[in-house]
């Protein structure tokens, strides 16, 4: 008869083991049929937010223009003849009257005096002429001669009065024609290269133009503006208290130290581009302008009071080109208005309508707004620089990023200019 195996004894070790393992099991039979925790709802982004308010805009325009001289004069001579001398030193100034190319005039002398000996004889004839019709007057009286022949003597006085006459106005054509043979200065101003030497052969009324002359003092601006813009420009100016003195302001920066004074006499609208050329007169004492600078001019014809003046970085334009900006409604709700823009008063937009006196248009955080968004609205220009400190433990919630560095200060000098 065999032997059974003998039971395994159940030790107080292998006991606590199995409890272990059962409680554990349990426990994480339990975690798994536990809902998952809900997470915290996340706060309304914040938005700087400037109000909106009624202000006095000055009524100044910035016009890109460009300078010209108010007189020029090509020099051309008007007889033909050899260059003899250059009187005037180039790039200087001249005056009026003052000569500049001598040419050979020996053949215009010896016309004049031909011209001249002509005229002698002529006087010499009209003197002989009129001794004779005197005579034959008194014979007629005295029925000793017939009175055609006396009238003949009169014909012939009255032809001799004819001659002289000719002669005369030929002597002066000749004596014009000797006074063109020294070139003078039509006007004064800056003459400009020559582009002839002595010893070049000229002709009358070349095409070719000796040298130039451009009168520099004072000068003009040429400001080219659409039809529209100049009937605005005019009703800008109709009962402001303004001036139409302008400002220019030079390439390198610098303001002239003259103003100049905007005309509006004398414009056309142009057919083919629908623009005007405004003129503007500006003095040149110390010649510092030259023709062809382009300058901007700055113009100030008043105040435009209770407008409505936004920063710009408020303001977007759509595919299409429209302006818009977003604002926060009723329940801090973004809606996007469509705006009316008339001109720029620096940094800031001139708004004609989409807006109106309270509203809270938004300048900081646009890149975080969409319309029906509920957002949190603070001043702009109210977070450090930086994007640090705050509340306990030193952070904010996700989404209000500060404004950067200025961006405040910037943001307050938009909403209220100076």
């Amino acid at each position: 008869m065999q032997k059974s195996a003998p039971t395994p004894r159940l030790t107080s070790n292998t006991f606590s083991a199995a409890a272990t393992a059962l409680l554990c099991a349990a426990l994480l039979a339990g975690c798994q049929d536990k809902p998952a925790a809900t997470p915290a709802a996340r706060p309304a982004p914040e938005v700087g937010v400037i109000t909106v308010s009624a202000q006095d805009a000055p009524l100044g325009l910035e016009l890109p223009g460009r300078l010209s001289a108010s007189q020029r004069a090509e020099i051309r001579p008007q007889v033909g003849g050899l260059v003899q001398k250059r009187l005037f030193t180039e790039g200087g100034r001249v005056a009026a009257g003052q000569p500049l190319y001598q040419l050979d005039a020996a053949s215009f002398e010896a016309e004049r005096a031909r011209t001249a000996a002509a005229l002698q004889r002529a006087e010499a004839t009209l003197g002989a002429a009129r001794v004779k019709a005197a005579r034959d007057a008194e014979l007629l009286k005295a029925d000793a001669i017939s009175r055609q022949a006396a009238d003949d003597s009169a014909a012939a006085l009255k032809q001799a009065e004819a001659d002289v006459a000719v002669a005369k106005a030929a002597l002066d054509a000749a004596q014009v024609q000797l006074q063109r043979a020294r070139i003078v200065a039509p006007i004064s101003g800056r003459i400009e290269v020559s582009t002839v030497t002595p010893g070049a052969l000229v002709t009358a009324n070349q095409t070719q133009a000796l040298t130039t002359i451009q009168q520099l003092d004072p000068m003009h601006v040429d400001i080219v503006q659409s039809s529209a813009e100049l009937l605005s420009l005019r009703k800008q100016l109709q009962g402001q208290s303004g001036s139409r003195q302008v400002q220019l302001v030079l390439e390198d920066g610098s303001v002239h130290p003259q103003p100049a004074t905007l005309q509006f006499s004398g414009v056309t609208v142009d057919p083919a581009t629908g623009s005007v050329t405004l003129r503007a007169v500006v003095p040149n004492p110390q010649g510092t302008l030259l023709p062809g600078m382009v300058v901007q001019a700055r113009l100030v014809a008043g105040v435009d009071r209770g407008v409505l003046l936004v920063p710009q970085q408020g303001v977007s334009r759509t595919a299409t080109g429209d302006a818009t900006a977003l604002v926060v409604g009723e329940g801090n709700k973004v809606e996007r208005r469509r705006l009316t823009l008339e001109r720029a008063v620096g940094n800031q937009w001139l708004v004609t309508s989409g807006l109106k006196v309270g509203d809270k248009l938004i300048v900081e955080g646009l890149q975080r707004a969409r319309p029906e968004m509920v957002v949190t609205p603070v001043a702009a220009g109210s977070k450090p620089a930086g994007g640090k400190g705050g509340g306990k433990g030193g952070g904010k919630p996700e989404g209000t990023a500060s404004a950067p560095a200025g961006g405040g200060s910037a943001a307050r000098s938009a909403s209220a200019p100076r």
